[in-house]
């Protein structure tokens, strides 16, 4: 359709010149056909987009945000709600045993060393807590007195195992009524300490519960900030975990978090992005484990920890290589401001063509004698283009706020 419109421009240049312009009409009626051909080249039009996009890029690499590519750079603006996974990415994923309560006449040594022993075959973060906490009281493990077999991880919910021919069942209250063990007072206590935003684990010896050992994750520094700066940018901030709702909700508060999903399998976490999607939302999902890979790729965009798996690297389309959460605030900041730079280019650039092809054309001629040499034309040709490449150069000054 241009193409279209261009080439009748330059018929009705040439046409117009050659029977109603002054003598010698046809050199007037070549030149000014010249004029509107360069005028309308649509090179400041072609480099508007990519070259705000390279450079914007560029940037955001120098502030540790490693931007896939420009359909990224260019989703990430209009996102209005931004979902964080807890453990290892809004948390420092660096758990330890804080409480260990028992009941049922255990002690605290032989559960702990119960719990530890079970929990060495576990990578989850809260079981490394316990086995560290094991180690430092240098409890033995794995001796020929704590033989592991049957070795079984529950996601989202615990892990299970015997050790010389106990059977040893460690994680949340869901597992426990599933697994149709009374935990007796122990409700209580555990409840107590989900207030105080640890997460309580059940162990369970021989289907008898004999007591409940507390581990908490501490927040990353930045955490608050950054979801405060989100929040300045009219985001909506979720926090989506395995953990139980009061240890989540006790976890949000002290970030300011405005929506909480607590107690989602790793599995659910997509179909939980999927939702929010499906409720008109533009979502965003930061992760950095193995099990956030699929929410991440469902996600509108993904972002992954520079410090977590490969795998959700993989996944993502944005990388925050020093795991620090302002780079999603920088991200977006970004975004916003290349896309501002984009549409700076596009108007200049048609402004100077819609403005370029009438002069060209000689429309000032009648009235001030007024005609556009072809030389003149292409100096303004690449003067567009240079102006465009330098508004976009001007991303080179962003700093995030």
């Amino acid at each position: 359709m241009r193409l279209g419109l261009l080439h009748i421009l330059v018929y009705l240049t040439f046409i117009v010149w050659y029977f109603f312009g002054p003598a010698p009409a046809f050199l007037y009626a070549l030149l000014n056909l010249v004029a509107v051909l360069i005028i309308a080249c649509p090179c400041a039009l072609g480099l508007a987009t990519p070259t705000a996009i390279m450079v914007g890029t560029g940037r955001g690499a120098e502030n540790g945000v490693l931007i896939k590519g420009g359909e990224s750079l260019e989703r990430a603006h209009k996102i209005d709600t931004i979902v964080f996974d807890k453990t290892g990415t809004l948390t420092k994923g660096e758990p330890a045993v804080t409480d260990i309560i028992v009941a049922n006449d255990f002690d605290e040594e032989t559960l702990l060393q119960l719990a530890a022993t079970v929990e060495r075959g576990s990578e989850h973060p809260l079981g490394q807590a316990i086995v560290t906490e094991a180690q430092q009281r240098k409890i033995e493990l794995g001796g020929p007195k704590s033989r592991l077999q049957d070795f079984n991880a529950i996601p989202g919910c615990g892990v299970s195992a015997k050790v010389d021919d106990k059977s040893v069942l460690l994680g949340n209250l869901k597992l426990m009524f599933e697994s149709g063990i009374d935990v007796g007072d122990l409700i209580k206590i555990a409840e107590k300490i989900s207030l105080e935003g640890k997460t309580p684990m059940y162990v369970t010896v021989n289907k008898k519960a004999v007591g409940v050992i507390a581990v908490a994750d501490t927040l990353k520094e930045n955490s608050k900030k950054a979801v405060s700066q989100l929040h300045k940018l009219g985001l909506e901030v979720v926090m989506i975990t395995g953990d139980n709702r009061r240890t989540a909700e006790a976890i949000a508060k002290q970030v300011d978090i405005d929506r909480v999903l607590a107690e989602i399998l790793p599995e659910q976490k997509a179909k939980e992005i999927t939702r929010l999607q499906d409720e008109g939302k533009i979502v965003a999902m930061v992760g950095d484990g193995i099990n956030d890979a699929p929410a991440l790729a469902q996600a509108d965009i993904g972002i992954a920890i520079g410090t977590g798996t490969d795998v959700a690297m993989e996944a993502s389309d944005i990388t925050l290589i020093k795991g620090d959460l302002s780079g999603v605030v920088t991200a977006i900041q970004l975004s916003k401001r290349t896309m501002r730079t984009i549409k700076q280019n596009l108007f200049w650039a048609f402004f100077y063509n819609t403005a370029g092809i009438p002069i060209a054309a000689g429309v000032l001629y009648p009235f001030f004698g007024i005609l556009l040499n072809p030389i003149f034309a292409a100096l303004a040709m690449a003067f567009s283009s240079v102006s465009v490449v330098a508004n976009s150069l001007r991303l080179r000054r962003f700093k995030p706020h």
